[in-house]
């Protein structure tokens, strides 16, 4: 089973992506997804973040806004956070690989928006950037409610570099584009795996 990191940063369209690799039939594992549902009441993660941050917890789920504010430019508080969280991700990870292997899936895709900011992309096959210019992600993340130039600018400086990302890539998908042009470029991607998932065509 071959497995693909997707990532990008914020405004680059990753999100888009992973649903068109769930359109052409592939397996995506999303991250953000995960950590909403460990947050959620009842979830895995609400018992040890209450401990840690009493505050975040509102009627038995993280308030993810809350928390929020209780860690942002707080490097230690981070740390404490993702201590707690990562670890429950990777075994919510390791119970969605299992399932796709047992499927016998050729190909799965691990959604994660800060691949390279943990070391994630050492336990994949491929990564998988989403990129567009620099005046497109602003404009596109500015145009999102509640979204300020100052939180921007803070979001990007804490993320890898896009000219980085590009550039440790083993495939981008530029997002410039039309969604179609996309598309085509996402299903060009999945044959290109599919066959080299097969051994009809090596790296």
């Amino acid at each position: 089973m071959i497995v693909v990191g997707l990532t990008g940063s914020i405004g680059m369209g990753k999100s888009e992506v992973a649903r068109m690799f769930r359109s052409v039939g592939v397996p995506v594992y999303d991250a953000d997804a995960a950590v909403h549902e460990l947050y959620a009441k009842g979830g895995a993660a609400v018992g040890p973040v209450g401990a840690a941050f009493p505050e975040a917890v509102v009627d038995g789920a993280v308030d993810r806004d809350r928390l929020s504010k209780l860690v942002v430019g707080n490097d230690a508080a981070i740390k404490r956070l993702e201590a707690i969280v990562h670890p429950l991700v990777g075994q919510h990870r390791d119970r969605f690989m299992a399932k796709a292997r047992e499927k016998e899936e050729p190909i799965v895709v691990v959604d994660v928006p800060l691949l390279f900011e943990t070391g994630g992309e050492g336990r994949v096959d491929y990564v998988v950037v989403v990129s567009a210019p620099y005046a497109v992600q602003r404009q596109r993340v500015l145009a999102r409610p509640g979204m300020t130039a100052e939180k921007f600018d803070g979001i990007v400086a804490r993320q890898t570099p896009d000219a980085e990302k590009r550039e440790r890539a083993d495939f981008v998908i530029d997002t410039n584009t039309s969604l179609e042009e996309t598309l085509v470029r996402v299903r060009e991607l999945v044959a290109l795996l599919k066959r080299r998932h097969d051994g009809e065509e090596t790296d």
